[in-house]
């Protein structure tokens, strides 16, 4: 058994889609991977779980089977999301380029609610 210390969790057990979840792809069988900063996890998930998470607006599809959460996303160019800055460590994620600036508007929506 891991032992943990006192409010820290396992994000591979207990990960929150909304905040640990970069993007998602979902797959056959209910099947949904996950990936988050520094891990990618699957996950079989209910018909309910499924629909919630699919008509959430935190996550836009990109194309096919594949959502980006807008919050965690820093940047898009050249067809290409950025999760965090720019170096050769960090998340990043291929996306079609006629879906790049919708997803730049819905980020700086997020970034900058209107009143």
């Amino acid at each position: 058994m891991i032992m943990y210390a006192p409010g820290s969790r396992n994000v591979y057990e207990d990960f929150v889609v909304e905040t640990d979840i970069l993007f998602f792809k979902t797959g056959t069988h209910s099947l949904v991977s996950f990936h988050g900063k520094n891990y990618n996890i699957k996950k079989k998930m209910t018909a309910d779980q499924m629909t919630a998470l699919l008509s959430g607006k935190q996550f836009f599809n990109v194309g096919g089977n594949c959502y980006v959460n807008v919050d965690k996303a820093t940047e898009v160019e050249q067809g290409i999301v950025y999760f965090g800055d720019k170096s050769p460590t960090s998340k990043v994620l291929r996306i079609p380029r006629w879906k790049q600036e919708q997803l730049k508007r819905l980020m700086s929506a997020s970034k900058h609610p209107a009143l």
